[in-house]
């Protein structure tokens, strides 16, 4: 016999032995039941016999006690096979419901009749209250068996968390709204025997609800109490579970309990809601993006969608943190192909992999290649070789500090990495090209932000001498948790033990997620008629201080006592504020009224194709005064200014 043959045997086995094991159980649970329901025939009828004459035993009938007799045997089989018939055996302890609640009163419509019609035809007739106090008895008892299970398991449950209290004390939860999601979850919390989270309060504005309950649990109060009654009712932990709440309401309100010191959570958004997902598996940490004060960016992705299947779809930086969620969106819309494009393997191979392991079994034509947008031969070979329909330009020197540095190299790249890219999708024939920029690039006070205004102008510059080719811009804020931002560093920082460091007290910023930025890029493409430079309304600017300080309360700390903040003056380049357009710009509307076009600027073409040969020559000869020669083509760029 071989040995797979064997080890089937064995399996083969041990299931029939599992299922045999199983089967006894069920057996002897279902008799259990059983007994039980006989026993409580017996007892009720009794009970109904006794009451009927006042309790004295005595003063029953000698005919009326013998009949009993007779008739227990003969209901407790009408019981046992009705039960038997409608499964009320077949119910699981661990999961009995209101619904075995229900069957035990339909299969009394038909056990109570045969019961009557079987003492009439055996001429066995007992007093009317014997009949109506024994059914009655006998359908509360049998429910009430069959709860008990649950019963016990519940008093068990919290007996042993009072025995284990010292070890793992109960956590003390306060719930932010008194609506459906609330309600999911006060329930889910009330009836699972696996957390230890306990809801003691609601908070909810609605004045009609306060001082009412919900499922047992007080509502104590609006947003202003929360946090005296945190106090009062020594919460541990505070859940938002307002999915329907507009940004501002979501941000003042965690605003108001990240001051509590209490961990803070939030429930998924609302279309998980529409779908019923909301459950405490799926709560979450709440998180900087949730402080924004201002809904997400939504835009009609669908036109965009439609737009990209079918086509060959080129994304150069195609590992980093824009382009590799690019990359994932239009994966999921079935593009003819889709090809990653970067110079930094490793960012390459890991979406490569997260790309191939989704979409193995539906046919993702995925190109991975290795490549510099500097080196001219390499990026138009690529372009002449697939022939991409759209472009997304992400490849982009963008850390200010580092490019302050090291100037040269951010001319190299962003300048003329976007220049090649662009001359090489013109001559590929690429009907879409979209540049990723910045709000650096306005009024730059930084080499960086320079360079990405530079690449603007070299992307209107290729649209008005390449009409077969829309090239457009997409200019946004700072991205929430992208590569070399400033969360992942506040949370290093806090991770530990501080000091969180912050360059100005007063600096802000314009913020958005990454799915908000990809959104944005891809209507762009959509929108792209040529020579635009698309601009998100990105809300109010948020202070760097304020989002450091809330990073540390959502982390259970406080600011300043427990993690050291500290402030070490503006970098070389860097600004107190951005800004989105410049003066000159203007401000168009688009469908979206949350997108906006900046007009281009008129300029000298050919001057400015002999600025980026002079660009192009200084920086390889790693000229110092390169500067100089940007500010010449970026007026509004100041040089060393902050």
């Amino acid at each position: 016999m071989s040995e797979a043959k064997e080890i089937r045997q064995t399996d083969k086995a041990k299931k029939q032995n599992g299922n045999h094991l199983s089967n006894k159980k069920w057996i002897r649970n279902a008799l259990v039941v059983m007994f039980g329901d006989i026993v409580s025939t017996y007892f009720c009828f009794f009970m109904a016999l006794l009451l009927r004459f006042d309790f004295s035993f005595g003063s029953i009938p000698h005919d009326y006690f013998l009949w009993y007799l007779y008739l227990m045997p003969i209901w407790c089989i009408f019981v046992v096979v009705v039960f038997f018939g409608t499964k009320l055996y077949h119910s699981i302890w661990s999961f009995v419901s209101i619904d075995e609640a229900l069957q035990v009163l339909r299969s009394y419509c038909l056990v109570a009749p045969l019961m009557v019609l079987s003492s009439l035809l055996l001429r066995l007739r007992m007093p009317i209250s014997f009949y109506m106090i024994g059914i009655v008895g006998c359908i509360v008892c049998q429910i009430g068996i069959r709860f008990a299970y649950r019963i016990l398991r519940r008093l068990g449950g919290a007996i042993n968390s009072n025995t284990t209290e010292k070890e793992s004390r109960e956590e003390r939860v306060m719930i932010i709204g008194a609506g459906d999601s609330g309600s999911v979850l006060i329930k889910e919390l009330k009836n699972s025997s696996h957390s230890n989270q306990v809801p003691v309060c609601v908070i909810d504005d609605n004045e009609n609800k306060i001082g009412r309950s919900l499922f047992g649990v007080p509502i104590v109060g609006g947003r202003n109490d929360i946090i005296s009654k945190a106090a009062e009712y020594n919460i541990d932990t505070i859940i938002f579970a307002i999915p329907t709440a507009s940004g501002t309401n979501r941000k003042e309100i965690l605003n108001i309990a990240k001051e509590t010191g209490c961990k803070l959570r939030i429930i998924p958004g609302v279309y998980q809601l529409a779908k019923g997902e909301v459950s405490i598996s799926r709560v979450r940490n709440v998180e900087l993006n949730d402080l924004l004060g201002r809904d997400p960016i939504t835009v009609d992705n669908e036109k965009v969608f439609n737009m990209i299947k079918g086509k060959t779809v080129l994304v150069t930086g195609g590992g980093g943190s824009i382009g590799s969620e690019l990359c994932r969106q239009i994966a999921s819309h079935e593009p003819k192909q889709l090809i990653i494009f970067d110079i930094y393997e490793n960012n390459a191979y890991e979406i490569q992999q997260e790309l191939i392991r989704k979409y193995r079994d539906k046919g993702l034509n995925l190109v991975t290649l290795i490549g510099s947008v500097r080196n001219t031969h390499r990026i138009t070979s690529v372009m002449q070789e697939y022939k991409p329909d759209i472009v997304f330009h992400a490849a982009a020197h963008k850390h200010v500090p580092l490019m302050e540095e090291s100037p040269n190299e951010a001319i190299k790249n962003n300048v003329m990495g976007t220049y090649k890219t662009a001359k090489a999708a013109a001559m590929a024939g690429v009907k879409k090209f979209v540049l990723i920029s910045t709000d650096k690039a306005v009024n730059p006070t930084n080499i960086m932000g320079a360079t990405k205004r530079i690449c603007e102008m070299i992307i209107q510059m290729m649209d008005r001498e390449t009409p077969g080719t829309s090239y457009v811009a997409v200019r946004f804020g700072n991205v929430l948790g992208s590569n070399g931002s400033v969360i992942p560093l506040f949370k290093k920082q806090i991770a530990e033990g501080g000091p969180v460091t912050v360059t100005h007290k007063d600096i802000n910023r314009f913020f958005m997620t990454i799915p908000e930025a990809v959104s944005l890029v891809l209507q762009a493409s959509y929108y792209a008629k040529g020579g635009e430079i698309f601009v998100l309304d990105m809300g109010e600017p948020v202070k760097i201080d304020d989002m450091a300080r809330n990073l540390i309360k959502l982390s259970g700390l406080r600011p300043d006592v427990d993690i050291k903040i500290e402030y070490t003056g503006l970098r070389p380049g860097e600004k107190l504020y951005e800004e989105k357009l410049m003066a000159e710009e203007g401000m168009q509307m688009t469908d979206n009224k949350l997108i906006f076009i900046g007009k281009p600027i008129e300029m000298d073409d050919e001057w400015f194709k002999t600025k980026l040969a002079e660009l192009d020559k200084e920086s390889k000869a790693d000229d110092k005064n390169i500067k100089e020669i940007v500010q010449e083509i970026v007026p509004t760029y100041k040089i060393g200014s902050n």
